[in-house]
């Protein structure tokens, strides 16, 4: 009841925020719901039907992520905290009730997709709409088991509330004595380093010579095999890794050769936002790789390269990541808005914040625009050769 109540009283960007989560939780079931119905429809098919439900886990991942960043920024499940623990509202039911509103927004969009995969199937009166077209795709001929429904169903929602309460959970305040000074490399460069070097290396190993069986994804570009899309999977969660160690370099950069008193705000605000925005950056970084090395797929010169199944997955994954980055982004903007009320107060003009906000991307896209081409070449080089 109190997620209700905070639910009518709360801004409408929060709430456009917690419909865009409901939407793509709705693509990632109905992604499902459509693999369980190849399943149901080509039952000698197994091998292909479990190979086009693990393609789903990267849609889910990015969906479940994009539902933690809103999770995080989201205002209603983190009010302020003064009186609310003597009416019961600590910390832990705060995550709690954080937890239960992403599993409502989640389990909105998975009802939502559910009555859009039956409406396709032909499950209401009337004739099949598209003139049947999807028919045959969704097995309109074959029953559905109940129980594989909701348990697919049930996957984005209990997942992400799941991870919601996690990265929402209570943490140990840090001492007096404790600091928090950053190192010099965010801990995770290296090992984010070694896991791209090895997703390479996987990919390369798997597509040498004759490519083997592809993974039949669900539309027109199946040409790459299994171990290709795990080295891919590999690279992006390097990249993740890796995404603050860069952030903290781009930061490095703009201090050098005698900065001046903008660049060194700039500098020192990304700096310490790297933890915060890397791994978002990071995941885009990967996203975008991926994406310029389908492009040069050979199958990808064909009309279509993309079925409707396989073009929904691809969209999924984009508009979740960089939606997450914008949630990072916000979420890193209200954390510094004291400091940016500070050096107003202070005599600051306007125009140097909006100028280091400017430096700040310039230099994150000076960092990881490189990365991203050099990345997506080295990804397609096995692939095309």
């Amino acid at each position: 009841m109190l997620a209700l109540r905070l639910a009518r009283s709360t801004h409408p960007l929060v709430l456009l925020r917690r419909l865009l989560v409901a939407v793509a939780s709705g693509g990632v079931g109905f992604l499902l719901l459509c693999t369980l119905g190849h399943a149901v429809g080509h039952p000698a098919q197994s091998r292909d039907s479990a190979l086009r439900l693990l393609w789903c886990l990267a849609p889910l991942a990015a969906t479940v992520y994009f539902a933690v960043a809103v999770a995080r920024t989201d205002p209603g499940t983190s009010p302020p905290r003064a009186g609310l623990s003597a009416v019961g509202l600590g910390p832990a039911r705060l995550a709690a009730l954080a937890a239960v509103s992403t599993a409502v927004s989640c389990a909105l969009g998975s009802v939502l997709a559910l009555l859009l995969f039956l409406h396709l199937r032909g499950g209401g009166p009337g004739r099949l709409p598209f003139d049947g077209a999807a028919a045959g795709l969704l097995a309109a001929d074959q029953p559905l088991p109940s129980a594989a429904v909701l348990t697919l169903l049930s996957l984005v929602p209990v997942t992400a509330a799941v991870a919601s309460a996690v990265a929402l959970r209570p943490r140990r305040p840090k001492r007096s004595g404790e600091q928090s000074s950053a190192p010099l490399p965010p801990a995770g460069l290296p090992w984010g380093m070694a896991l791209v070097a090895a997703g390479l290396a996987v990919e390369t190993y798997a597509s040498r010579g004759v490519p083997g069986a592809p993974l039949p994804l669900p539309g027109r570009l199946d040409v790459a095999p299994p171990g290709v899309l795990a080295g891919w999977a590999l690279t992006a969660l390097g990249l993740a890794l890796a995404g603050p160690g860069l952030t903290h370099l781009a930061g490095r950069l703009l201090q050098c050769v005698r900065p001046g008193a903008v660049r060194l705000l700039a500098g020192r605000v990304l700096m310490d936002e790297a933890r915060r925005i890397g791994r978002p950056l990071g995941v885009v970084c990967a996203v975008a790789s991926a994406a310029i090395a389908t492009a040069t797929l050979p199958d990808a010169a064909s009309a279509a390269p993309f079925g409707p199944l396989t073009g929904l997955g691809a969209v999924l994954m984009a508009g979740c990541t960089v939606a997450t980055l914008l949630m990072a982004a916000l979420e890193a903007k209200h954390a510094r808005t004291a400091t940016a009320e500070t050096l107003v107060r202070m005599g600051a003009p306007s125009q140097t914040l909006r100028t280091a906000a400017a430096l700040r991307a310039t230099a994150v896209l000076t960092v990881f625009t490189p990365v991203t081409c050099v990345l997506a070449v080295l990804a397609a080089l096995p692939l095309t050769s």
